[in-house]
């Protein structure tokens, strides 16, 4: 038997490579088993849109509203685009734990002192338009004792959907994706110029989420706030130890198709399902 030096079993992995290469591309099956793309479907054109622009064009999609005060708007060119945002999901009916988030967001809006619809503004958005009205969302809202500056929606429930979708709330199952109540437990965090998108839970303590906004609003421009600086683009909250020793105290959400979420968690105060990320509250 020949002796197999190292250059030789190079030389043959190479050929074996190559061949299995050549055997794909005949095939129009790639290595993975997926049927290849055609490329006359091939459509790269990533030298003309900028990140910005990918960013809206993949999560932020314009579709048509209507706020509780029954007035159509845009979803990206009226309400994100060069904006701070808080945005959240819920339904007028809703018994369990969207009465708590908006809740801790009304205590939130007292503490940012006047800035909400001002430079910083509060959008939540119904998980049922076909049953929530703009009436039923602003008698919600005067129930709850919301400020000005906070603006509630609905719209047709295939905008609403994809809406949903498109900022990452949403489950693999479809039957927990279906339950509406999955979905209110987060809260997401944007400044939509500087392309920088965050989340946080909504059962936490009002004084951490008020944090939350605050950093995520004006760490990047004034480099800190509180004493928290802004030295990476991920930044680093102080955090209290979890409860629960099996549960960390910070999770992070994860990358949904290209879309990067820094997650702030205060698991002293609620312990979370962190299976995708959409706050669905368990027993701990």
């Amino acid at each position: 038997m020949r002796e197999m030096t190292r250059r030789k079993w190079l030389v043959a992995a190479g050929a074996t490579t190559a061949a299995v290469g050549a055997t794909s591309l005949a095939g129009r099956v790639s290595l993975f088993a997926q049927e290849a793309t055609p490329a006359s479907k091939h459509n790269y054109n990533f030298k003309n849109i900028s990140p910005r622009d990918l960013i809206q064009q993949r999560h932020l999609p314009n579709v048509e509203l209507i706020t509780q005060d029954n007035q159509k708007v845009h979803f990206y060119t009226d309400l994100v685009k060069d904006k701070r945002v808080v945005i959240q999901f819920m339904f007028a009916r809703c018994k369990d734990i969207c009465p708590v988030i908006t809740h801790h967001l009304v205590e939130v809006q007292k503490m940012l002192k006047g800035r909400v619809g001002s430079d910083i503004f509060f959008y939540s958005i119904t998980l049922s338009p076909e049953e929530d009205t703009p009436r039923d969302l602003k008698a919600f809202a005067k129930l709850h004792g919301v400020g000005p500056g906070w603006t509630f929606l609905t719209g047709k429930p295939d905008d609403i959907l994809l809406l949903r979708k498109s900022l990452g709330f949403f489950y693999k199952d479809p039957k927990e994706d279906a339950d509406r109540n999955n979905h209110s437990g987060m809260i997401v965090v944007g400044t939509e110029p500087l392309m920088r998108w965050a989340m946080c839970q909504g059962g936490a303590d009002p004084k951490w989420i008020a944090t939350v906004i605050q950093t995520e609003a004006d760490a990047p421009l004034t480099g800190a706030v509180d004493g928290i600086t802004q030295a990476d683009p991920a930044l680093h909250v102080p955090i209290k130890p979890a409860v629960n020793k099996t549960t960390p105290a910070a999770h992070v959400i994860g990358s949904r198709v290209g879309w990067e979420w820094r997650a702030h968690s205060d698991a002293g105060r609620v312990l979370m399902d962190r299976r995708d990320g959409c706050g669905r509250p368990r027993d701990g």
